[in-house]
């Protein structure tokens, strides 16, 4: 009797460790269409870029966030039920790394195989990402594609320690023949991911055209870069309206995410950042405020409509003009602006505006760039229409306003040009 305890036991204290640490995570194509499963069930990613308000992820219907390797946020991740798209550490030639250089690919390798160790039995682990858009260089320097040989050995190696766990590496969409080599060079690959803005209506069909035919999930995307859109005679990007945004963000989820043939994707970016502005890619503000996005994405993952939602911007003019007109105006002189705002709860709208200079451009995803901050003693009130006054300096700035309720934010810039 002792001892067929002993058995059942030692066999339920394996079952619970089982159950516990080792999360059972692959792909099934069925009917055409690649499905995720976790634990033998489908699992459809709902997910965020970024580590903060993890538990607004959680409250909104989210199911996945894209983090490091660190053990801090995987445990907040698990608390919270979330999965994780576990980042790894493979540097980009854009930074120095040279991979030509056999060692220095050898050591990177061992780091990432001792994280992969390290970590592979956490329960918050979904899959494992090598590196992030390696194959993102500066247009005046060649690609190496020896880049693939190295994410491949680094995936046949992570594969030798652990196969609950699929691997994937993330490109953006720039030069989309590169998916051909990849297909050729990086055959240990169990996915893809892929980082997109305005492409991503196209994405399945780009993907299938040069070859690839594994999974894929959309590790990145958000409104249109400023890459892809119009911009001043002195090379200002158009930023979108709250409004344009927002039917942005629920159209490419509609139509190319959740009707997709992808496993799911992960939305940019759950905090906020300066990248060409402040307000380009940010779902929050520096206090936590949220923008119409986190509630958008709240009604898209679970199909109902928060209890409250945020003002919207529609539109903002200064004098006659609109966007896509250059505005030149005159150091010093006094002009009028004017926003278009709506809130559909009918909650009364304050509102804020600022003049910034514009920001200095970094050559990638805005790493180092400086907020220019608000230029003080020019705006006249802080109402739906107001009068300002241009900054005496000449130089390229924006009108911002934004448009509150209690809780949430809308905004909107247009850029002009001090002459």
């Amino acid at each position: 009797m002792r001892k067929s305890m002993r058995i059942i036991l030692s066999v339920w204290i394996l079952c619970s460790s089982i159950l516990v640490s080792g999360q059972s995570v692959k792909m099934d194509q069925k009917n055409g269409k690649w499905q995720l499963l976790v634990n033998n069930q489908p699992f459809f990613i709902k997910g965020v870029v970024g580590h903060t308000y993890l538990e607004k992820v959680k409250a909104y219907g989210g199911n996945s966030v894209r983090i490091g390797s660190g053990k801090e946020e995987l445990d907040k991740a698990y608390q919270l039920g979330l999965k994780a798209l576990v980042n790894l550490p493979a540097n980009a030639e854009r930074y120095g790394f040279d991979y030509n250089n056999p060692e220095a690919i050898r050591k990177q390798t061992e780091k990432i195989i001792e994280i992969v160790r390290k970590t592979k039995d956490h329960p918050a682990v979904l899959m494992w990402a090598i590196g992030n858009e390696l194959d993102f260089i500066p247009p005046d320097k060649p690609f190496n594609p020896k880049v693939w040989d190295a994410v491949n050995e680094a995936a046949k190696a992570i594969k030798a320690v652990d196969l609950n766990h699929p691997v994937m590496t993330v490109i953006g969409t720039s030069q989309m023949q590169k998916v051909a080599d990849i297909v050729k060079r990086c055959p240990d690959l169990d996915l893809l991911g892929i980082n997109t803005y305005g492409d991503i209506y196209t994405l399945p069909e780009t993907l299938k055209k040069f070859g690839w035919q594994k999974p894929f999930l959309i590790s990145e995307w958000g409104p249109d870069g400023y890459w892809e859109v119009r911009k001043t005679e002195w090379g200002a990007p158009y930023e979108q309206t709250g409004r344009e945004k927002y039917d942005c963000y629920e159209k490419k989820y509609r139509k190319a995410i959740e009707s997709g043939n992808c496993l799911g994707s992960y939305v940019f970016y759950w905090f906020n950042k300066q990248e060409t502005t402040h307000t380009w890619f940010s779902m929050f503000d520096e206090k936590g405020m949220e923008t119409p996005l986190p509630g958008l994405m709240n009604e898209l993952w679970t199909g109902k409509r928060p209890e409250n939602v945020a003002p919207i911007v529609d539109s903002l003019n200064i004098d006659q003009f609109v966007r896509y007109h250059d505005i030149r105006l005159k150091a010093g002189s006094n002009h009028q602006a004017k926003v278009m705002a709506s809130d559909a709860d009918g909650d009364q709208i304050s509102y804020k505006w600022e003049i910034r200079p514009e920001a200095v451009y970094a050559s990638y995803a805005g790493q180092g760039e400086k907020e220019p901050q608000p230029i003080s003693g020019l705006i006249q009130a802080q109402k739906a229409s107001i009068s300002f006054t241009v900054p005496k300096e000449k130089g390229a700035y924006r009108l911002f306003v934004y448009a509150f309720d209690k809780e949430h934010f809308s905004s909107a810039n247009l850029p002009f040009l001090v002459e």
